[in-house]
């Protein structure tokens, strides 16, 4: 295995792969928890080394609450991973997470259940209760809003993600009552992955990308084929964010 200073990025939907990855070589791993989403690609992207890991697997045939979230954790540890970069495409709540936008949270809510949250799950006699209050990491965080600003990019440097269970997207009400909430915008993926990582030890941070409005925002269907061109729009936005970020690591 690699012995550089590792970043990891796991894509989300329609990042199942990065056209501009030059892989080195792929890795099946194998964890006490499981097999992760799918092989892990190690190699170069702009010139920096990272590992890259499809969360919805290669084919993203996983849906959010069927992933093996430990197993993906821990087998980006056996690499000594440090970062975690963690790209998912959601909804947006608030007024300045319109579609095609990108935003990092700083927060999150948890509306998940029945997801195998913890590493400490008793079995192997071990139990810890780690601080969440900060469930991102500020470093990573600010070295993405640097980033941002380098590249005179216009992004949303704070955030509220709302996790939801999933596969199906929500309700108008649900939508309603995430907003009372205080949620800026909502997904299905940084729960319990991020609190995974923190337990864990690696630095995790979270970039989302926009593809439509949350249920009911608009008087109209949300349809596969909108958020298919928005996340499109938004890919060249989200290139030069992370050729920016590792350009200075």
């Amino acid at each position: 295995m690699m012995q550089e200073t590792r970043i990891a990025i796991i894509g989300g939907t329609g990042l199942d792969s990065l056209d501009e990855l030059h892989i080195e070589a792929s890795h099946i791993v194998q964890t006490p928890y499981g097999s992760p989403s799918a092989v892990l690609q190690t190699g170069t992207l702009f010139n920096h080394p990272i590992i890259f890991l499809p969360r919805h697997g290669s084919e993203h045939q996983l849906p959010p609450h069927k992933i093996n979230y430990r197993a993906n954790i821990a087998a980006l540890a056996k690499f000594n991973v440090e970062k975690i970069l963690a790209v998912t495409a959601v909804g947006g709540i608030a007024e300045n997470a319109s579609p095609r936008s990108i935003v990092l949270p700083d927060q999150i809510i948890d509306y998940t259940y029945g997801r195998e949250q913890t590493f400490y799950d008793g079995v192997d006699g071990r139990v810890e209760h780690i601080d969440f209050t900060n469930p991102f990491c500020p470093v990573v965080r600010q070295e993405l809003i640097d980033a941002a600003k380098r590249s005179s990019l216009s992004i949303s440097p704070l955030g509220v993600y709302g996790v939801t269970q999933g596969p199906r997207l929500e309700t108008a009400a649900e939508i309603r009552r995430m907003e009372k909430d205080g949620c800026t915008i909502v997904g299905m993926t940084v729960m319990p992955e991020a609190a995974l990582a923190r337990e864990i030890g690696i630095n995790y941070a979270n970039c989302s990308i926009v593809v439509n409005w949350g249920a009911g925002i608009e008087d109209r269907e949300i349809t596969m084929q909108e958020i298919i061109e928005n996340l499109a729009a938004a890919q060249s936005k989200f290139k030069e964010l992370l050729k920016s970020w590792l350009l200075h690591q």
